[in-house]
């Protein structure tokens, strides 16, 4: 429901005076509305403008924030102009009246005064969100970032620059909390607070944040883009021009467009952490050698299409979510298990040998011995390469391999690897025996290995 806030106009005449005259005016439309939104609190910054028309003298001017989450404990207002002639005095809550705060302002000009009105409000979110277009090669993708605002706060914000926080901020109180209190300070007839008491919502870090907000300016006549600065450990992205977002409305805002960001795949196979499908992942790095690197990402989901053909059609190669992406870090997506990428290891051969006995005729130690044979199919029309780790029980062991397997090495003492690359509709075997030294043979391996 859109909050309509009135402004009551009231000039005080002198003290004999029972009563002065009440004008009941409706506040003028916003001159100018900034949104700045965090993504890990329930907690959003508004700065409005507008242009009040004051009377020498005393002011009183109302405000209402009812069927909003407005927290009002963090209404704050300041004239814009002729500061030094403007006393904002305080802000009070009448008692047993709720919704209702009453500025008293002292004027010594009158006319109408710009002034901002900044306060907090819950409701509003926002969340990132990316798609990936591959090349048909699939060695570079497009990458698309996009910011889905979405408008809960029970007010409508129009033409609103909209500015987005990552990083997280430490409140004392939930800003839904503030806003849905019956009073905002308690109990009716306890302690009114003025507005020069900062509302306790707010760690430091916060505070400072809010002062800092004022650096960005937005050039028009240009192609709408997300203008982005850091500040200390946060990050913020401001949206070039206003945005329209209704109460009850969610609006999807491109955040930038960037083709030819180079991209590895890569097909892992490990039994023991994926089952017996193969796993598909993408890889990229945000830095200026892949196009990136600019600014640290923020987590999302990444849906991920191929350009199937020359007319462009795309086919769906998968999804994958994806933390905070710092600058000059890696990330590596999981897109799922495949079908069109096949490994099947079979034990072909298993036995024993070199047997040893204690003083009493009783074994111990031993070798076991067993072959495998590890078929791989590539069924897909482009090269894939493809990642086999095969985990061990006994940390004493010795592999020799056969057939042809692109590279091989030890990972840790229980883990080995296997990396091949295939070609388009392509097959390719290879074989390995794996040793493993149980009781004192495992110390005849260890003195050995040395």
């Amino acid at each position: 429901m859109k909050r309509w806030i009135l402004f009551l106009m009231i000039t005080l005449m002198a003290a004999a005076a029972a009563r002065a005259k009440v004008d009941l005016t409706t506040l003028p439309s916003r001159d100018t509305v900034q949104l700045t939104i965090y993504n890990s609190a329930d907690m959003t910054l508004v700065r409005e403008s507008r242009a009040l028309t004051l009377k020498t003298g005393a002011n009183v001017l109302q405000f209402s924030w009812e069927n909003t989450l407005i927290d009002p404990t963090s209404l704050e207002m300041l004239p814009k102009a002729q500061a030094g002639q403007i006393d904002v005095a305080e802000l009070v809550y009448p008692a047993r009246v709720k919704n209702l705060g009453l500025w008293n302002v002292q004027s010594k000009v009158s006319g109408q005064v710009p002034v901002e009105i900044t306060y907090l409000t819950s409701g509003l979110a926002w969340r990132a969100f990316y798609m990936g277009t591959l090349s048909q090669d699939e060695k570079t993708m497009r990458l698309q970032a996009y910011v889905r605002v979405t408008n809960n706060s029970g007010e409508d914000y129009e033409n609103a620059q909209v500015r987005l926080i990552v990083g997280k901020v430490h409140i004392l109180d939930q800003i839904a909390d503030l806003a849905k209190r019956q009073y905002p300070y308690g109990r009716p007839g306890g302690e009114i607070r003025p507005l020069a008491s900062p509302a306790p919502v707010l760690a430091e870090k916060s505070m400072v944040l809010r002062e800092s907000l004022d650096s960005l300016a937005v050039a028009a006549a240009k192609p709408k883009e997300i203008v982005k600065e850091g500040l200390s450990e946060y990050f913020l992205y401001t949206i070039e021009g206003t945005e329209t977002i209704p109460t009850g409305w969610s609006k999807r805002l491109m955040s930038f467009d960037i083709d030819g960001v180079p991209v590895v795949n890569l097909y892992k196979f490990e039994e023991e952490r994926y089952g017996s499908n193969v796993t598909r992942f993408l890889s990229f790095k945000n830095d200026q050698e892949h196009k990136l690197g600019q600014t640290p990402i923020p987590d999302g989901d990444l849906t991920v299409y191929r350009a199937a053909d020359e007319q462009k059609h795309l086919s769906y190669e998968g999804r994958s979510s994806f933390k905070h992406i710092p600058v000059n870090e890696e990330v590596e997506l999981d897109l799922g298990a495949v079908a069109d990428v096949v490994v099947e290891p079979n034990l072909i051969e298993t036995k024993t040998d070199n047997y040893r006995f204690d003083n009493k005729g009783d074994i111990s130690g031993w070798d076991e011995i067993q072959a495998f044979n590890v078929q791989v199919r590539n069924t897909r029309d482009v090269a894939v390469k493809v990642e086999i780790t095969r985990n061990f029980d006994n940390p004493a062991w010795d592999l020799k391999r056969g057939g042809e397997v692109g590279s091989f090495e030890k990972v840790d003492l229980d883990t080995v690897k296997f990396t091949i690359e295939l070609p388009p509709h392509a097959k390719q075997a290879f074989e390995y025996t794996l040793t493993t030294y149980n009781g004192v043979r495992a110390e005849d391996w260890s003195k050995n290995a040395r």
